[in-house]
Parts: C-alpha cells; structure tokens; sequence
C-alpha cells in the first residue's frame, strides 16, 4: 500500500488543517475511497453522518466526509452504529446526558464537544507520508507514532493470550475480519467501541489515583502531591505560542542553504511529563501494610532511615516536601521527566552499529535531567537486557580492560553477562542491573490515556544513590543534544517517526522571537534548524542533527555532572560539508558570565583536510585508519588528543544494518571543548558566537559528551573506541 501511495501520483502535500483545504488540487485515486466505502455500509451510518457534520477545523468548510473522499494517507478506526450506541449508554449512566440518545444532550456545546471526540480520535491522517495496515500497528502498549485529529498519540493494547486480538486505547478492539480493508487513500479499521481518550492532565490523575487502591498508583500519587508539584503537572499547552503561531506573528525560516527545504516551525508547543513509579505493590511488600494506609510520613521515614541519600549535601529530613532538597522531594522528583516519552522513544534506535530496524544490538542509551534538584537518569537498552531499563550499568566488552588483547579479545560491545562491584550506598545487592520498565499489563495498573503525560511502573526502588553517581561517573556520558531540550520530544520534533518520504531530511525551525526551547537563548541574526534524516540513512547519532546558519549567537544550558570531579567536554562534529563556521565556545555556570573556552572551534577542520569555499587543504590533526595492531591505534589516539581531536565512535554508521561505523570516516570527529572541575546538582551553560563574517555558514550540532578524568586519563585501562 506505500509503495502505490508513492509511485501512483506526483503527491501534493495535505494542506494544515488549521486552513481551508482546496479540494480540486488533492489527487484522487481509481477505485473507492474510504468514504465511499464508509457510505455504503449501513452499519456505519452515524458515523458518516457526524463525519458529513463535522468541519476539518473551524477555520476551514471542509468536513471531514470530504476529507476521506480526497486524495490522502488515512488511518480509520470506524466505529459501528452499536459502537457510538454503546457510548452514549456509558454517558448516560455516567448522568452526562439525560438519555441515551443525541436528544439527550443539555446544550449544543456538550453536544458538539462529544461529535468531535468520536471523530476526531479516529481518524490519522498521514498527509503524504503513509496509512497504517494492521502489519503496520505498534507492538502492546506503544503508541502511534502520528498523532489522531485530535492531537493525542494513540496506544495498542494486544492481547496476552491472543495476539491477533488489537485494542485501541484498551477500550476499542479492532474487528478480526473487518481490518486492514485497504481503500485508495487508505486503510479502514472497523472498531468495536468510541477512542475517547481523557483530556485529564497528570495532576488530575494523581489526585483521582491517590485515592484509589485499584489504579496501582495510589502511593506514589499521594508523594507526587505532597511535594507540591500540582500546578506544575497540570500544565498541557502554551497558549502565548498558540495565538502567535495562528496570528503569523512567528515564521517559517526561509529555505536552509544547503538543504533546500523552508524551516518549518511548530504548530503548538505542549508541555509534557514521564513518571516512572513504584507500584502499591511493591509498596505494601516494603512497608508490610496496606497501600490505603501508607502515609507520605511513613515513607518520608522509610527513605531517612535508608542511609541513601548521605552523599547528597544539604540533605533535609523535615516536613517541608516542597522543599528541593527535602529527602521526599528528592525521591519524587527523580522519578519525574519533563518530557512525555512514548514507550518507543525511552531509547532512540535508529542506526546504531547492526540494527535492522527490528530488534536492538549494541546498547543505546540516553541520559536525562530529572525535575528537582538537577540529576541524570539513564535509559538503556540492548539485545541482552530483554526490555528498557533505567540506570542499568552491565560490562561491556569494549575490548578493554578484561575484554582486550592479552585477555579475553572481545569488541564487539555487547553486554558480557557481568556487573561492576558497587561502588557506595546502594538499594539493593544487584541494582546495577538496573529497574525494568513494565507495561501497565503487567504491573496490573491503570493504563489510562494522559493529556499530558505517560506513567510507566516500576517494581524496584527508584533513588539517584551514591553508587549510581559513582557508575555514571565512571563511564563516558554521550548526550544527544535533542534529548537536552523538552520541547523536542513533547512536539515529536525529535526522532519523528513520520516523516519523510526518502531522500530528503525534515527541515523544522526553531524563531529567534520567541523562547520555544527551555533552557535555550538564540540572539538575533540566528536561522535555527534542526534536520532529521529519518527513514534515510544518516551519519549523525541517532538520525538528526541542529544546523544554525548566520551571523549565530546562542547559549545552551547542558545537564548536570553526577559527580564532582575533572571531566572532558566534548563535542561531536562532522566536516563533510564546504559551508562549515567556526564559534568562538564560552563555557560556565553563570551564563551572564561566562568565559572563553579555548581558541575559536573551526568546524571546517576534519581528520585529513579542511575544507573551505569549494577546496580542500591537508590538516594536521594527524587521523589515520584504524588497524589490527591497537598499541599503533593508541599512538595516533593519544597524537590527535595531543590537538583536541578525537576519531568519531564506533556506535553508529551512516546506513542502516551496515557493519561500518562512522569511526572510518575522517570528517567524522570528536573536538575536546575543555577541561574542567564540575560539581554536581548544577546545570552548566555553553555559549557559541560565529566568529566568521558569512551569513551562509553553518554551525553543526549534534551531540555532547561528559568523560571523567578515571576514563580519558586511566592508565590501567585506556578509553575504548566505542
């Protein structure tokens, strides 16, 4: 069904919905459409009639009967007239409707708000991408990657015993025999029941959990609000954004120089939220009662008497939870992400070393400042950990250490069924291997819809402890910078399943007019692009990198260390390109008053050459290709350092499945930014100004790394190449 949608016509992309969509340029194909179909089935009558009812938006005419008529890429979850019946019976019984009947309504308000939900949650329109087959659903409990009409990401619900069975949303179950029926502009998939997922925000979930023993979550509810964080959870979307978007007060970005394609910039900017939490379960099993009758105090209590918050400084033990470094505040918020994080997102597979696009290899992993005092949590995932994990810390062979030349002679970076020692206080003997992230199925919680948030059980003890200060410490910390940024993820900027027919990158766009980005201050006279590759092959980690042309000035705030210590800031880059820039780098934790770090960064210089205008000239940075011999490849390791220089990693290639790393390419470097004494529980800012008088040069982002002074300066066991 891809296939024709692509070769079948010179597609024309859909029109936003939020204008009038201009029927006779969409392209129709031969045979029925889905509203033909639709039309011609008794059974869904109501449902065509609300579809002939409804306008796409309230800025345009078009219904969305029309829509479906049109050319196009639409999932439809059609709902049967005993389907809608069944609705409006639960709204009746629920007393939201006087009868179960459209007369039943007190006001056309509530009338028109129930006729949206019906169809709106139904239907994704795929623009000119792709429609779903019933090969293309989402495994149990992940998410759509393409948002409903409605703007909500829909989950699957497969059955445990029966995994032909599929539910949307676990109130929907998709018809056995009437699925996949493919039209010309997409697929139909008759369902038995109305997807009317809740607009309750996670405060208002909480509240409601916290009160009941059958949601799973009433425990970690009851914390969640001592700690004052209701306001700040209800938070879904930011209205000043909204009216400047629709008003044109913010713009496109003209078309990115090298690219060719306009700086699209959102349309909304929504907040979001990811709460991994203990279930009552696990609760009731530590604390040896009930979870109706377990107090925040007592758990305040349990986690004093743990002795695992000692490492932490300034550590208090009172009744002020909002405090940020109450010992309940800590806890809380540690579990807590300003990020809505779909189930396939928790860790970004994309081209690392062997994948296929089906099932992970080597480890991926990423790591995220927490809400509260500023901390990392790591997600992780490999092809031995069967499953996502928080803060898992396995060995590795890495070829180092155990794993080299005059031992065992392992590289190949998988997991090697061994775990560090511990290294202080700790939750348990074996928590270096880390909590498993389980489905609400599973865990035998509520699984409900948030507006603006996702909650994933856990069944162990979530604390940032010394120990897990020590392992991150120990390790090198590779940050994508999408994954600094919120608003990345929460408006599915980043890692976009969706896009893009193949050959071309997305091209969105951040204003300077504005402050989309947290913790992001982008001056005047910067065109801010972000490029994602994906399903293309790209070379960048994980498929996406920030590309900002001009006269660029722009200070970014990085995460926290986890521990106080000597580190290496690090910065990927990439020199393939003629029109790279050069910034001048200023690094601190006061960003009014940061320092230069070093001599400006020239992004032009790559392992053999530099490149400038439309000509090469030979570098000096001294990159030769990796050999069989490693004490060889160590000299030119250590001979490149020696000029801030470093090969790219070995973790991911340019093209997906592909056995040849990034690592054997030239232009594909690591430049040392500096070297610092960094505390933890502090953000740190980085500034980078051109230095170069170009309006059309540009400044490649993609991604940072944190390395301790025990990894880049061991002289028992040298960093690896990994």
């Amino acid at each position: 069904m891809k296939k024709l949608f692509y070769v079948a016509a010179i597609l024309v992309a859909l029109v936003s919905c939020s204008e009038q969509i201009e029927m006779s340029s969409r392209y129709v194909f031969e045979g029925k459409t889905i509203a033909q179909y639709l039309e011609g089935k008794e059974y869904y009558s109501e449902y065509v009639r609300l579809l002939g009812k409804r306008p796409v938006s309230s800025y345009s005419e078009t219904t969305l009967l029309q829509l479906l008529s049109a050319r196009g890429h639409y999932t439809v979850f059609a709902p049967t007239n005993e389907a809608i019946q069944q609705y409006l019976d639960s709204l009746f019984r629920k007393g939201v409707i006087t009868e179960p009947s459209w007369t039943g309504f007190p006001d056309e308000r509530s009338l028109d708000s129930i006729e949206k939900v019906i169809v709106f949650n139904s239907i994704l329109d795929g623009g000119d991408q792709y429609a779903f087959d019933v090969s293309d659903i989402p495994e149990h409990e992940h998410e759509f990657d393409l948002a409903n009409m409605n703007n909500r990401k829909l989950r699957v619900f497969r059955g445990q015993t029966d995994p032909d069975s599929i539910s949307i949303e676990n109130v929907a179950e998709i018809s056995k025999t009437n699925r996949g029926i493919m039209m010309s502009n997409g697929y139909i998939h008759q369902v038995n029941g109305v997807i009317a997922p809740s607009d309750g925000r996670l405060s208002d979930f909480l509240r409601l959990w916290s009160k009941q023993r059958k949601s799973g979550y009433s425990v970690m509810s009851r914390l969640v609000l001592a700690c004052g964080l209701e306001d700040t959870l209800n938070a879904y979307r930011d209205e000043t954004w909204e009216h400047l978007y629709l008003t044109g007060e913010v713009k496109d970005l003209p078309r990115h120089t090298s690219v060719g394609q306009a700086g699209t910039i959102p349309e909304h900017r929504y907040f979001g939220f990811t709460l991994f939490a203990e279930t009552d379960k696990f609760w009731e099993e530590k604390l040896g009662c009930k979870a109706e009758d377990i107090t925040v105090g007592q758990v305040r209590d349990f986690l004093r008497d743990s002795g695992l918050f000692g490492h932490v400084e300034g550590t208090l033990y009172d009744d002020d939870y909002t405090n940020q470094m109450n010992v309940l505040n800590q806890f809380v918020t540690y579990h807590l992400l300003p990020q809505r994080i779909g189930r396939d997102k928790l860790v970004i597979h994309y081209n690392e070393l062997g994948y296929n696009k089906k099932s992970p290899t080597i480890p991926i992993m990423d790591f995220y400042q927490t809400m509260g005092l500023p901390r990392l949590l790591k997600t992780y995932e490999s092809l031995e950990s069967n499953g996502i994990y928080l803060n898992r810390f396995p060995r590795l062979r890495n070829g180092r250490g155990q794993f080299g030349q005059t031992r065992e002679n392992v590289n190949d970076y998988h997991e090697s069924g061994l775990f560090p020692q511990l290294k202080g206080s700790s939750t348990t003997a074996d928590e270096n291997m880390g909590i498993r992230i389980l489905t609400s199925t599973e865990a035998e919680t509520d699984a409900t819809n948030i507006a603006n948030a996702i909650v994933y059980p856990i069944d162990k003890l979530l604390v940032c402890t010394e120990n897990v200060c020590n392992q991150m410490a120990s390790q090198r910390i590779r940050i994508d910078v999408g994954c600094m940024m919120p608003e990345m993820m929460n408006n599915d900027i980043r890692a976009p399943r969706t896009s893009y027919t193949s050959g071309a990158p997305s091209v969105r766009a951040i204003p300077t007019n504005y402050p989309y980005l947290s913790g992001v201050e982008i001056r005047e006279g910067t065109l801010f692009y972000f490029l994602s590759g994906y399903p293309s092959p790209y070379h960048n980690m994980q498929g996406d990198e920030f590309n900002i042309i001009g006269r660029y000035d722009f200070t970014m705030q990085l995460p926290p260390v986890p521990r106080a210590g000597q580190y290496e800031v690090r910065f990927g880059v990439a020199t393939g390109s003629y029109v790279r820039s050069m910034a001048q780098v200023y690094f601190g934790p006061d960003r009014e008053k940061m320092p230069a770090a070093g001599i400006p960064l020239d992004l032009r210089i790559g392992g053999l050459e530099k490149r400038m205008g439309n000509t090469t000239a030979p570098s000096n940075v001294g990159w030769e290709a990796d050999t069989n011999d490693e004490e060889y490849n160590d000299r030119v390791t250590k001979s490149m350092r020696t000029k801030g220089f470093m090969k790219a990693p070995n973790s991911w290639t340019p093209s997906f499945g592909s056995d040849v790393s990034v690592r054997t390419y030239h232009y594909m470097s690591r430049r040392i930014l500096l070297n610092a004494y960094l505390q933890p529980h502090q953000n740190y800012h980085i500034r980078f100004k051109s230095v170069l008088d170009a309006e059309a040069k540009e400044f490649y982002m993609d991604y940072f790394e944190y390395v301790p002074k025990e990894v880049y300066d061991n002289p028992e066991e040298l960093e690896d190449i990994w």
